[in-house]
């Protein structure tokens, strides 16, 4: 009935709603909660707003900064560029380009992924 938001019953309240970005929020929270020296993002950011967008980014830095290993599988190029350190691009099924992000664009890392030579 309400797309991207989830509603339950709480004791005391006759409703309470969770937006997606939220739902994405408590998430990502309870998985770095757990003290995990390893996280992997897949699509940590698809389909939240902006606020609940730059909350995720803001975690996964700070987990980088503490010395947590961080995965992270996205197709939005400007996510990649922002939040990784080294980039491996995956073109049906092989590795066809693995270095700094540094060394790469956005331009470079679309050609690759959608199976171009290397830019």
């Amino acid at each position: 009935m309400y797309p991207n938001i989830l509603c339950c019953k709480i004791p005391n309240s006759s409703r309470y709603c969770i937006s997606g970005g939220n739902q994405q929020k408590f998430v990502v929270g309870r998985e770095i909660g757990r003290g995990a020296r390893f996280l992997i993002a897949a699509h940590p950011t698809r389909g939240v707003d902006i606020s609940a967008t730059q909350f995720i980014h803001k975690q996964i830095i700070e987990l980088k900064e503490a010395g947590v290993g961080v995965l992270l599988i996205s197709s939005d190029l400007d996510e990649l560029m922002a939040l990784s350190d080294r980039i491996a691009v995956l073109y049906d099924g092989r590795i066809v380009a693995f270095d700094d992000a540094d060394k790469f664009n956005a331009v470079s890392l679309g050609k690759l992924m959608g199976g171009g030579a290397d830019a």
